[in-house]
């Protein structure tokens, strides 16, 4: 009995968590504080349920024992009257109803409550790293060790990205509150910039023996389906959404069952998950719908953004039965508005890839070429594999030999070495 309630208790901090942080820092003010709150209701259903049993309202009940935690830690700190006040006349004005009454007024604020602690989390005075483990900490539930294990990082480096980064939102009294309209786009883009990071590292890792860190792409994709929810208007986070399905649907055929990386051409598509894919190919519907769609005071709609493009890329392989069915003219057309929606060097990369499929190695090497001139990316590994795989094709073996040496001297990835120093023996 008591492994099966500490089980359901894990479960329930892993999806309600986040909430629960979300509702107590509009209370407190202060994430640090929230965390520390919420846990504290942790501890003590581990200590209760295992007795008691699991109430009715398992969620509600953590957030009723955290709220008045609340309420007793604001009264013995002074400086926290202010908050005392709010909490206590919170707490009053809905007594009368009970503890369901508490958790039906929480809940009118919990889509609010998430979207503010997603934008307080990823705060543009924090570093990207400090928002990242902070945004995996509050919002997806993730303890320091596992944090610190999922990106190859002491523990202790983990724990001091996270406190530093609550201690710089409370020392430079970050509010917890939503951007105004006028900056929401730009604090959305950041937003999803982190959580992208995050699916990233698990989809590919930069570094260690492990060619992926499946339980990244999970939480990410959960991030993501939360932000599509919160902000159903904006076309970007529902092709973001569909990006992450699309990329998340190929895992299961990305790897050999002993590890070994399996590139997308040779994937058995047979392992994809359809489910994914339907489901990002409807986000990727609506988010079309959505900026097709004219806007209130009559303005032409809004052109697609770089992860609705993306998505939409990425649909042409989900949707190609075979891999030489792909409609690689599509992909190379949609990375031409791509690069002008979004310029980086690693999308004039993909762009070289699509461009020597639908037109042949020789012009995607012209642009493979003039990157590598242009010295943006270098020491980036994939942009010597790229080069030593148009070079293959076009039959110079020598020096795709050592495009592919160089590569395994650029990774940190042990697997993704592996696997260009295997093609560069081949070569010689």
């Amino acid at each position: 009995m008591s492994a099966d309630v500490h089980r359901s208790i894990e479960a329930l901090w892993r999806i309600e968590s986040g909430r629960l942080i979300a509702g107590l820092a509009r209370v407190t003010g202060d994430v640090g504080a929230a965390e520390e709150l919420a846990q504290d209701a942790l501890v003590v259903a581990l200590e209760q349920w295992p007795r008691t049993g699991v109430p009715p309202n398992p969620a509600g009940w953590l957030m009723t024992t955290a709220k008045n935690r609340a309420v007793d830690l604001a009264r013995r700190r002074r400086t926290y009257q202010r908050k005392i006040v709010a909490v206590g006349r919170d707490l009053e004005s809905r007594q009368h109803d009970g503890e369901s009454g508490i958790d039906d007024a929480l809940d009118d604020h919990i889509g609010d409550d998430l979207l503010r602690l997603i934008f307080t989390a990823c705060h543009p005075i924090l570093s990207m790293e400090s928002r990242v483990a902070l945004t995996l900490r509050c919002l997806g539930g993730l303890s320091t060790t596992q944090i610190a294990r999922a990106f190859l990082i002491p523990e202790q480096t983990a724990a001091q990205r996270i406190v530093r980064a609550k201690r710089t939102l409370l020392r430079n009294e970050v509010a917890f509150e939503l951007p105004t309209r006028a900056e929401m786009d730009d604090r959305l883009a950041a937003v999803m910039e982190v959580v992208y990071l995050v699916f990233n590292e698990g989809y590919t890792a930069t570094a260690g023996e492990s060619w992926m860190r499946p339980e990244l792409c999970e939480e990410a994709l959960r991030l993501a389906r939360i932000l599509a929810a919160l902000v159903p208007d904006r076309p970007e986070a529902h092709g973001f959404a569909a990006l992450l399905e699309f990329q998340a649907s190929r895992i299961p055929a990305r790897t050999t069952p002993s590890g070994e990386p399996i590139l997308l051409p040779d994937q058995d598509r047979r392992l994809w998950d359809r489910l994914l894919i339907r489901r990002g190919l409807d986000s990727l519907a609506r988010a079309e719908r959505l900026a097709s769609a004219p806007t209130r005071a009559g303005a032409p709609p809004a052109a697609l953004g770089p992860y609705c493009l993306q998505a939409a890329i990425a649909a042409c392989h989900a949707t190609a039965v075979r891999a030489e069915d792909t409609d690689w003219q599509r992909i190379a057309a949609l990375y031409d508005v791509l690069r002008h929606v979004w310029s980086t060097p690693v999308v004039e990369l993909n762009r070289a890839v699509a461009v020597a499929r639908a037109y042949g190695p020789e012009k995607g090497l012209a642009i493979v070429d003039g990157l590598v001139a242009d010295g943006a990316l270098g020491g980036y590994a994939q942009l010597a594999a790229v080069r030593g795989d148009l070079l293959e094709q076009l039959e110079r073996w020598n020096e795709a030999a050592a495009a592919f040496t160089q590569a395994a001297a650029e990774t940190r990835n042990g697997r993704e070495r592996e696997v260009f120093l295997d093609r560069a023996a081949r070569l010689t």
